[in-house]
């Protein structure tokens, strides 16, 4: 039999000792941290549009802060839909993260999906941006409370154009018009047809993602009469917000990441880090400066209040338009 050495037999005592002490602790030096491969973050709108452009730059910069890549996927359809069914299908271990916008409220309220927000997590927003009430530069109402006044005069004869049933420009076009006392005549459009029957005439006012239509604006041939959120908008300071015009309207669209529910705080504290960073990067910034959209990071905590807030207000207003069908259960 062989003898081994003391300081032999030593290491070998000591080796084994670690071993019962990481079995009963749980530890694994061996295992690396969150991320160790790509994340997809899933874009709910097709290719080449403001929220996927917007959604592929935080991509890129989240992917720096991470050390993995962030590769950005689209799966538009259903407003929304196709892409939180997806997120709340997918595993919670941080590797898919969704973009989510207002549409997270919208969908879930009207009924698309059997849930509601409340079925997946988020991890915060980015940014947000109003929605404008827009008309033709010549038209014969200069502010909106000349819009309105006609409207309650000649009940279901003005026209307004806007996304579609249930999304966030229709219900501010609902808020405002309801806010008013005043009945129009609502035609779902998409937006380059809305900013063309805007100026042919074939709609007399619009609702709009605020980039839409501001170059037309710049360029004098269309009008605000009105912006959704809480206050002026620094692309159109000389527009009021429908508070100060007196209607208890204040709506935004918001852009921010959600992941699948149960994805572990770690997790989300890291992405919701990386997604801070990569809105307050410089990229990002000249971005938000060109499509005029206002930077508003919010951490978990504080973007969880706000989906409260606006998801109430989107059931009431969805209610009072009689669109309202949530399947959550």
């Amino acid at each position: 039999m062989t003898i081994q050495p003391n300081n032999t037999r030593r290491s070998i005592f000591a080796a084994g000792a670690a071993a019962v002490v990481l079995a009963f602790t749980g530890l694994n030096p061996a295992k690396a941290e969150f991320p160790e491969k790509p994340i997809e973050l899933i874009i709910p709108f097709g290719a080449g549009g403001g929220a996927d452009i917007e959604g592929r730059l935080l991509a890129k910069e989240m992917s720096k802060v991470l050390g993995q890549p962030v590769v950005a996927v689209n799966k538009p359809g259903g407003g929304g839909a196709i892409t939180y069914t997806h997120l709340t299908n997918a595993k919670p271990d941080g590797y898919t993260v969704a973009w989510n916008s207002t549409s997270i409220l919208t969908t879930t309220n009207i009924g698309n999906v059997p849930f509601d927000y409340k079925a997946m997590d988020h991890i915060g927003q980015v940014e947000y941006q109003p929605i404008p009430f827009v008309v033709k530069s010549d038209s014969r109402w200069k502010n909106f409370g000349e819009f309105a006044s006609e409207c309650k005069a000649k009940p279901k004869t003005l026209k307004i154009a806007f996304a579609g049933f249930g999304s966030a420009t229709h219900l501010f076009a609902v808020a405002l018009t309801k806010a008013a006392g005043c009945e129009a005549i609502m035609l779902p459009v998409k937006a380059p047809e809305r900013n063309a029957m805007i100026l042919s005439g074939e709609a007399d006012a619009a609702v709009h993602i605020f980039i839409a239509p501001l170059k037309f604006v710049k360029a004098g041939k269309m009008r605000f009469l009105a912006v959704s959120g809480g206050k002026r908008d620094p692309a159109a300071p000389d527009v009021p917000t429908a508070k100060e015009l007196g209607y208890d309207v204040e709506f935004d669209l918001f852009r921010g990441l959600s992941v699948p529910r149960g994805t572990p705080d770690a997790i989300k504290a890291k992405l919701e880090d990386a997604m801070i960073k990569a809105a307050n990067s410089e990229s990002f910034k000249k971005r938000a400066a060109k499509l005029k959209f206002t930077l508003a990071p919010l951490g978990q905590k504080d973007f969880d209040a706000k989906l409260a807030k606006d998801n109430e207000q989107i059931a009431k207003l969805m209610k009072e338009a009689g669109i309202y069908q949530s399947k959550a259960k």
